[in-house]
């Protein structure tokens, strides 16, 4: 047929046979215009790898025409209350696939993929207090952080084996860098206030986080290296759940106003907010996709507290997935295959 006529600027065709128990899948991406072939795969594996093969075939077609590999191989954690706890559920990035992380029958918070995504770190109530759990996915071997008082809310640095965290063992909640088996290099904040909610720049030079040393909770960018602290949130009295796009140039966030939470995305070179919800429920706990592309979030507007997706402009916001109980703060992986 004659593509081009009806608009389409981009084909894909596909060829599909099957040998006993071994599936040959030909994909091929053209440009209608040019009547030219872009990307052209050929792959081989059981029945059960179909799904596999087409997203990594879309992965592809994401790559070549953006240069960029997309969200196509990462995964969501987020929390639910489906089985009468809080507990810390995975799934891939179109809500597919749902598995249980943690059964421990407690509350589970804060899920926090390390860059390489084979560490998941968390806060549990397991032993009754807020502590953190750093746990290997591959064989869920791990280690625990329990110092006197809160630990929680930890963030993976990018392409280090480290991550921030809150802890209030001196009396005060300050974030920590810590080693990935749970040893303090050292402090990163130093302001009497609470210090929570650490998120880092993708070139791990940088933490934005939650401090109330103005009097109610605003964001602020900290410089490693140099210590310089600036406040990066005026607007609205209470904002925190920052997530620094894996771009580098934004930040996404929840704000308090007119006794609603909504989600909010601020540049961070001309500290312009622009509000992305409006008019539907609570809106909260914003996480990017890999690419910068995409925010998942969770949000009341359907009544209890489900998860949504939206682009980053704020656009095509619609549900996730459908699952028991009440599912809240996602938390988006980086986009590797570790399987």
């Amino acid at each position: 047929g004659n593509w081009v006529s009806i608009g389409a600027e981009l084909l894909i065709t596909g060829g599909l046979s099957q040998k006993e128990n071994t599936v040959v899948m030909e994909l091929r991406l053209f440009d209608t215009f040019k009547g030219k072939r872009l990307v052209g795969k050929k792959y081989e594996g059981p029945r059960g790898d179909l799904q596999k093969m087409v997203r990594r075939f879309c992965g592809e077609v994401i790559y070549h025409l953006t240069g960029n590999r997309g969200y196509f191989n990462s995964k969501i954690a987020f929390i639910s209350t489906g089985s009468g706890n809080k507990e810390i559920f995975i799934c891939d990035f179109d809500g597919s696939n749902i598995k249980q992380f943690t059964q421990n029958d407690r509350i589970n918070l804060f899920p926090a993929w390390s860059s390489d995504a084979k560490w998941m770190a968390y806060t549990s109530y397991l032993n009754g207090k807020p502590d953190i759990f750093i746990i290997n996915l591959k064989n869920n071997k791990g280690i625990t952080i329990s110092k006197k008082g809160i630990n929680i809310a930890p963030a993976w640095s990018p392409k280090r084996f480290e991550l921030a965290a809150t802890l209030s063992f001196s009396g005060d909640q300050e974030i920590y860098l810590l080693t990935g088996t749970g040893k303090i290099i050292k402090r990163l904040t130093r302001k009497w206030g609470s210090d929570v909610s650490p998120t880092w720049s993708p070139d791990g030079k940088k933490i934005a986080f939650v401090s109330n040393r103005a009097g109610s909770p605003q964001i602020y960018i900290k410089e490693i290296r140099s210590g310089q602290v600036e406040r990066l949130t005026f607007d609205g009295t209470y904002n925190t759940q920052p997530d620094w796009s894996p771009r580098g140039d934004k930040i996404v966030y929840t704000s308090l106003q007119e006794g609603r939470n909504n989600i909010f995305v601020v540049e961070i070179k001309d500290r312009q907010p622009t509000q992305l919800t409006f008019d539907s429920g609570d809106n909260e706990a914003p996480s990017w996709s890999s690419d910068g592309s995409l925010i998942t979030f969770s949000s009341t507007r359907e009544g209890p507290s489900r998860l949504y997706i939206m682009t980053a402009y704020g656009t095509d916001q619609r549900r996730l997935l459908f699952f028991n109980g009440e599912q809240s703060n996602p938390k988006w992986s980086p986009n590797v295959n570790n399987e």
